[in-house]
């Protein structure tokens, strides 16, 4: 049963692979990198959506400096910031990894927040279709009673209703709405 259950796990981060991590500094879809850029971002992307314990109130990013990855975000755990470098350096075509993760101050209230957050955005029915996924595309960053949303919104007012939806936390002290909207 456990062997299922990692299975489906893999399958559903698989599935959320182009959806639940923000963009890099470029995405495989501009047509002015090179292929081999482009093949570097997405396996990069790859490599850290399949992290064990990459949730949705982490935020990986990475930017591509030729050969080089400057990996960026704010995790809760610090295991995930080694994890993600570790994961990055064996990717092929990346001569080195710079590590820039934050690991975000453990705190309960900071925790409690993040409970109160994830239900407040994915109850509404407009947003509850995002925790359909294995890591949801909208990420909640919370410190220090501060919250950053980061990721990807279907549309303008997902992205609009999602920071209505943690604003209206009790507790939260601000509220900074980082979420992008692709264009179509």
């Amino acid at each position: 049963m456990a062997a299922y259950c990692r299975m489906l796990l893999a399958a559903l981060l698989i599935v959320t692979l182009f959806t639940s991590l923000p963009y890099a500094s470029a995405t495989p879809q501009n047509q002015n990198e090179p292929k081999a850029e482009q093949n570097l971002i997405k396996e990069v992307r790859h490599q850290l959506v399949l992290l064990p314990y990459y949730s949705v109130f982490d935020n990986l990013a990475f930017q591509v400096q030729g050969s080089k990855i400057v990996l960026v975000g704010q995790v809760v755990r610090p295991s995930l910031k080694s994890d993600a470098e570790a994961v990055v350096k064996n990717v092929e075509g990346v001569s080195s990894v710079e590590n820039n993760i934050e690991v975000l101050p453990p705190s309960s209230m900071d925790d409690q927040l993040r409970r109160a957050l994830f239900r407040a955005i994915y109850s509404e029915p407009g947003l509850s279709r995002y925790a359909q996924s294995a890591v949801p595309s909208i990420h909640i960053i919370v410190k220090s009673g501060n919250v950053t949303l980061e990721g990807v919104a279907d549309n303008e007012t997902d992205k609009n209703l999602a920071g209505l939806r943690a604003n209206g936390v009790p507790n939260v002290f601000s509220v900074k709405n980082n979420l992008v909207v692709p264009a179509k």
